[in-house]
């Protein structure tokens, strides 16, 4: 739902573009309040998030999209990423992501494994052949 507590991002799909992202996120968290440490976490995890829709889900195409929409609450931020690809064909919400993890490219994992280190809540789900979206929340506190 898009209200005065959301911003949406719409990045090229182009490595560095995460930055842009990243810096939002860090402004809006800001002007919420939130401390330093859980903002790093959460621009950390948005930067992912972006690398890993730009590379994996939307597969480097210059002509794909992710988006980034960026929305909050009393004591949380919560962050979707989407983009258009086929990307992963296992999903980390699987309850045996850490064995599917272990068995990939330490580099490609690494991301995922972030993402929920850093995170409160995270959700990965693939919306029919229209792409993926990773839904993140950060707490406050």
């Amino acid at each position: 739902m898009i209200n005065d507590k959301t911003v949406e991002l719409s990045l090229p799909n182009v490595v560095g573009y995460e930055r842009i992202a990243m810096g939002c996120s860090e402004t809006f968290a800001k002007n919420l309040g939130f401390r330093r440490e859980r903002i790093e976490d959460l621009k950390t995890a948005v930067a992912e998030a972006c690398l890993n829709a730009m590379k994996h889900g939307n597969k480097g195409q210059t002509d794909a999209r992710v988006i980034v929409v960026m929305n909050h609450d009393e004591d949380s931020f919560q962050v979707e990423v989407w983009d258009k690809g086929n990307g992963i064909d296992q999903f980390p919400n699987d309850p045996d992501i850490d064995n599917i993890i272990n068995q990939m490219d330490p580099m490609v994992g690494f991301g995922l494994f972030l993402i929920r280190k850093l995170v409160d809540k995270v959700e990965f789900n693939k919306i029919d052949s229209q792409g993926h979206v990773v839904k993140m929340i950060v707490k406050k506190n």
